[in-house]
């Protein structure tokens, strides 16, 4: 432990936001490194202060939500300061008329969420179970919805932030017209918390719909369901969200075990044998928009979902990576983003690449967005070799465009260190690193995490 780390911290914000006990470091380990010192502030001006100290002693520090992205990108290189938002969980600004939201970082997603209910309004931001609104824009985070509502950054209109060096920052504002000055809230959201601290962000909101429903339509092959998403997307219809799922996938989204593996084992060409890929279509409206939808649909619908039943199926898909991950400790996931009409191949590229090394392929995405959600599930008892999941992840990326990525963004942390978890190096890197050494000149923000320095 660097000397005096605890007691520097302690003597300028106070004992009692300083933990340093065993269990806290255990809880806060970042892809299974613990830190030296946990810090919990519970205002902006107290990590401004923590991160100019951090800043002083070049000391690494993670900036920490609801703890569910921290397994995301390279293992970090070290963690001397975990620095947790959890007290910054208040509502600052809320005006149903305005249909504007403030919150702290350290807010919870989904009391916000119920916040915003009360008022018969929606912000459409899914994420994992415990994360935070800070969490969420960091990691990027946007689910089914985004086909109807955009991704995060759509409807995010204002955040502040720390910078690495402590210095205050701000992008946008609390209203939805501001187009004052340099656009940082963008650089923020999806940074990983490598540029600086998210300490409040605004949003606008929307009307929460008055009556929705889910169509599941079942299809005898990938082929016949990218047909289907075809027509949709040229259709007069507006799905707010459009899922495509493979046969393993339904597995992963019921509260039952699999029942017969046979049912969706996959055949050397990937193809499952005997279940179906689905497309599970969301529509919201009036009873007579409603009643076109289903009327469309009709002749690839299996079944109907609303109430109960249709929320219960929507929140299991804001679980579903933590489902395959318990299932399945050695899992791989990736998020993959492919230009809309390279879906096909790029669903048949993961396919073909994970069986080729022992994987099964199990896939969820927005189908009219192009964007997926891929886990690589082990299919033998035994742990698969790092070489396995190199190559994997090799061989899938391979067969992909210049215009796609594909982020692993779950794995074993032994294997991160025989391949780029990220995908290929960017184009604009140089840039990248200028960015970086602006908003945190002595890289201590989550350092490692990216290649970037």
């Amino acid at each position: 432990m660097p000397p005096g780390i605890s007691s520097r911290f302690e003597s300028v914000l106070g004992t009692q936001f300083v933990l340093n006990d065993a269990a806290a470091l255990k809880r806060y380990a970042i892809d299974g490194v613990g830190p030296q010192v946990v810090l919990r502030p519970e205002n902006a001006e107290q990590i401004a202060t923590a991160l100019r100290i951090a800043n002083e002693e070049n000391w690494v520090v993670v900036p920490f939500g609801g703890g569910t992205r921290q397994h995301v990108g390279h293992a970090p290189e070290r963690v001397d300061v975990v620095l947790s938002t959890e007290r910054l969980n208040q509502i600052e600004a809320y005006d149903p008329g305005d249909l504007t939201i403030s919150l702290q970082a350290g807010a919870s997603v989904a009391q916000i969420l119920g916040k915003c209910a009360e008022h018969r309004q929606l912000l459409p931001m899914e994420a994992p179970e415990g994360a935070t609104v800070g969490g969420a824009l960091a990691a990027a985070e946007s689910g089914p919805l985004r086909a109807g509502f955009g991704a995060v950054r759509d409807f995010c209109i204002g955040v502040s932030f720390i910078t690495g060096d402590g210095m205050s920052g701000r992008g946008g504002g609390r209203v939805v017209k501001n187009v004052a000055g340099y656009d940082l809230m963008k650089l923020m959201i999806g940074s990983y918390g490598s540029l600086g601290v998210i300490v409040s962000t605004n949003f606008k909101l929307f009307p929460l719909p008055q009556r929705t429903i889910t169509c599941i339509c079942e299809f005898d092959s990938l082929n016949e369901a990218i047909a289907r998403r075809d027509w949709l997307l040229e259709s007069p219809l507006s799905p707010i969200a459009a899922e495509i799922l493979n046969p393993p996938a339904l597995e992963y989204l019921r509260d039952i075990e699999a029942r017969d593996p046979d049912d969706w084992a996959p055949e050397a060409s990937g193809v499952a044998r005997k279940a179906q890929w689905q497309m599970a279509i969301r529509f919201a409206g009036s009873d007579r928009v409603l009643a076109r939808s289903r009327r469309e649909l009709s002749s690839s619908m299996s079944r109907e979902l609303n109430g109960t039943e249709e929320a219960d199926f929507w929140k299991r898909f804001a679980g579903f990576e933590e489902r395959v991950a318990a299932r399945h400790r050695n899992a791989m996931i990736f998020h993959v983003n492919v230009p809309i009409a390279e879906s096909q191949p790029a669903l048949e590229a993961a396919h073909v690449a994970a069986i080729d090394y022992n994987f099964l392929a199990v896939v969820v995405g927005r189908a009219t967005l192009g964007s997926f959600v891929i886990a690589f599930a082990p299919l033998a008892i035994d742990p698969p070799a790092v070489t396995q999941f190199a190559g994997a992840a090799s061989e899938f990326r391979s067969q992909l465009s210049k215009s796609s990525s594909a982020l692993v963004v779950r794995c074993p942390r032994e294997a991160k260190q025989h391949f780029d978890v990220w995908g290929s190096t960017p184009t604009d890197i140089e840039l990248m690193q200028k960015v970086k050494r602006a908003l945190d000149p002595k890289g201590i923000l989550n350092r490692g995490r990216f290649l970037v320095a």
